[in-house]
């Protein structure tokens, strides 16, 4: 059996560029797990093996890996930065024990850091914090800090302060051991000298050193005590305390260093062991029944309990589909047959595998703790439970995000048609934000993602990996609809045949809900005007059609419907008669109720060098976007604005043009908005347009 308290099962995540990939190169060098440090700029990282990956520099899929550092087994999935792949982040943190949250020495807290921290407080890990790359222009270690507190409303706990900065970056000191680490200019992460503290540095080390010690000391009453006698605690004592707070997210410890230069690595690792938790220690995963409701069970770290494994990642590669599993509870063998608890089949573990990015090791068991790979199962998807078939319960399921952007795609010819529905099928089983359906009238298969980007690289994927040749057409908006007034109504439907006929009344009320929530129904007959068995037929009536709204026909949000009253004939009436009414009554009553045409407003950070700033604000302006902030850095300034997602097709080609290729910007889902007057004609007549084209289709 193996001993939990020496697992980390640990994810490293930031904005993109502030050097993920690179810090995980780095710990792998130094773990031994790999002899030849890759780059990501020469496209040669251990964890960025898709092509797409090694050409764009850039982190797309996680990549899991195992290294062990000091007798302990770290389990470290190296995430994307790009916002449009946060998905993938969201799902390794809900796996995750700890994280490592790696900033830029000069870009500080970015966009993608906020959603980031964001995500690992929802999902409650214990993180420390490494402010990377202090060898750049501009790096400034105590501005990120103070960034950290001020937008991420965190509390940085500083445990070592940088010997230098930009070019003259040599080191760290060590404020627990006031010990300075300097490494040489060989680039090798284990040439470095232990030294005394500078001079000029002495009595700054003192000052964070004793808000460290009194931070910390907090975290343990009787350690309190004795300090405030004036009792130091020893090095030990003071590590006790600093795991205790790191654990209840009271602090976030805080590194600094240049990975890419290997220096301040090794800190990084050693507190990955000293502070971060093991299984064990963070608080075991809720069970819930089939219609989920929490059953007051949870499933904790231990290899003797009934087998809990949640599906966090679906990858398809040349030997099979591989399904990502965190075992949270039990122990699980080579052979062993669990319950999906989603569709309630069986599956069979064939083969499992650990993994190192996309090179495998055989296994024959795997126990609470572990993050493994199964090779061959068939009908697990990300986020379903695997379960002890005696003792089945389900785990706390994901929950992703709406894509906002989508595209059509036209196989080229037939073969191409026959194999773009496998690829297809495959890439939805691995990416939950990747959607796909057929449009009914047109034939046409449609994609939907997070962004352009996205999409971009899915047909990327599917010309390269999967050998498929498709025509994309032009980026669509995911408009939505709903409604500003309310709307009370009657309607009656009589339909008389040879036989029985059909008779149904209905009155009732449309109404706007409140944003977010969705589609209420609601009925308040009283008296038996409408019997009780066809009230649920009058609902299914209204949500059948809110996929198609009355002004383009995009589905409806935010709908209430209150059933009032009605009238039924004791032969004629029936379920089918009253979901006709329903239905009837929906397109009777919803073009008189204000209809709205919604659309994505997007939250844009533009980057952008200070002499470019206004001509990217009168950009934004001509895009419609709502300027909401200015905020100088070191070499730049951060434009924060909301603008709608159907201006914001090609941005980045008129954003470097404007700005000599300096400039950059992410942006992410915000909410929807009403469109103005002269967007909703431009809509109606686009949509006019596809109808007619589908028609000449047919």
């Amino acid at each position: 059996m193996k001993d939990l308290s020496k697992y980390r099962n640990i994810g490293i995540f930031a904005h993109v560029d502030a050097g993920k990939t690179t810090t995980t190169e780095r710990i792998l060098k130094l773990t031994g797990k790999i002899h030849k440090i890759g780059e990501v700029h020469d496209g040669a990282a251990t964890t960025d093996f898709m092509e797409q990956e090694q050409e764009r520099g850039i982190t797309i899929q996680s990549a899991a890996t195992t290294c062990f550092w000091k007798d302990h087994q770290l389990n470290i999935i190296d995430t994307p930065g790009h916002v449009d792949f946060t998905i993938e982040v969201y799902r390794s943190l809900k796996v995750l024990d700890g994280g490592v949250g790696v900033f830029c020495g000069s870009g500080g807290v970015e966009p993608q850091s906020e959603t980031n921290w964001r995500y690992a407080n929802e999902s409650k890990v214990a993180r420390i914090i490494f402010v990377n790359k202090l060898d750049r222009l501009g790096a400034d270690f105590y501005r990120v800090v103070k960034q950290i507190k001020n937008v991420l409303a965190a509390k940085p706990l500083v445990m070592v302060l940088p010997i230098g900065t930009e070019a003259e970056f040599a080191g760290v000191v060590d404020l627990l051991e006031r010990k300075a680490y300097v490494w040489d200019d060989s680039g090798d992460p284990a040439k470095f000298e232990v030294q005394d503290v500078p001079e000029d540095m002495k009595e700054l080390v003192e000052k964070y050193r004793n808000e460290l010690v009194e931070t910390a000391v907090e975290q343990d009453d009787e350690v309190l005590e004795a300090y405030l006698e004036g009792n130091e605690p020893d090095i030990a004592t003071i590590k006790h305390c600093i795991r205790l707070g790191t654990i209840n997210l009271t602090f976030f410890p805080t590194f600094c260093g240049s990975a890419f230069k290997n220096k301040g690595v090794q800190q990084i690792l050693n507190a990955v062991v000293d502070y971060l938790p093991n299984p064990m220690e963070v608080p075991p995963q809720a069970e819930i029944d089939l219609e989920g409701n929490p059953t007051g069970e949870f499933a904790k770290a231990d290899p003797e309990g009934p087998v809990r494994a949640l599906a966090f990642k679906i990858m398809d590669d040349r030997f099979g589909a591989l399904t990502f599993l965190r075992i949270y509870s039990g122990t699980l063998n080579k052979g062993d047959t669990l319950v999906n608890t989603f569709t309630g089949k069986n599956e069979r573990i064939g083969r499992m595998v650990l993994m190192h990015a996309n090179d495998r090791a055989m296994l024959d068991t795997a126990q609470a703790g572990d993050i493994i790979a199964a090779v061959g199962l068939k009908a697990v998807r990300t986020g379903h439970t695997l379960a002890d078939v005696k003792n089945p319960a389900t785990l706390e399921p994901m929950v992703f995000p709406e894509p906002v952007i989508s595209v059509a795609l036209t196989p080229r010819d037939k073969a191409n048609g026959e194999k773009l529905g496998v690829a297809l099928g495959k890439m939805v089983a691995e990416d939950p934000s990747f959607c796909v359906e057929i449009d009914r009238e047109s034939g046409e298969t449609i994609i939907k993602g997070m962004g352009e980007l996205h999409l971009d690289i899915k047909v990327d994927i599917l010309r390269r990996t999967h050998g498929v040749e498709a025509d994309v057409g032009k980026p669509q908006v995911a408009y939505r609809e709903t409604i500003t007034r309310v709307c009370e109504d009657v309607y009656t439907h009589k339909k008389q045949t040879g036989g029985s006929g059909q008779f149904a009344k209905i009155e009732y009320t449309i109404e706007p809900a409140e944003p977010g929530e969705g589609f209420i129904f609601e009925s308040k007959v009283t008296g038996g005007s409408v019997p009780k068995e066809f009230i649920p037929s009058v609902e299914k009536g209204f949500k059948s059609l809110l996929e198609k709204g009355p002004l383009c026909g995009f589905p409806v949000l935010d709908l209430k419907v209150t059933l009032t009253d009605g009238g039924f004939h004791a032969v004629d009436s029936s379920q089918m008669a009253f979901e006709a009414a329903a239905r009837a009554a929906y397109r009777q009553s919803m073009p008189k109720a204000g209809p709205q045409l919604l659309e994505p407003i997007m939250k844009v950070d533009v980057f952008v060098p200070s002499d470019n700033v206004g001509d990217v604000i009168g950009d934004l302006n001509r895009r419609r976007g709502m300027i909401k902030s200015q905020e100088p850095g070191v070499t730049n300034v951060q434009v924060k604005a909301d603008v709608p997602l159907g201006e914001m097709f090609g941005y980045i080609g008129d954003l470097r043009s404007a700005t000599s290729g300096r400039g950059q910007f992410t942006m992410e889902f915000s909410h929807y908005a009403p469109v103005p007057r002269q967007i909703l004609e431009k809509v109606k007549e686009e949509v006019a347009e596809r109808e007619s084209n589908k028609k000449k289709k047919k």
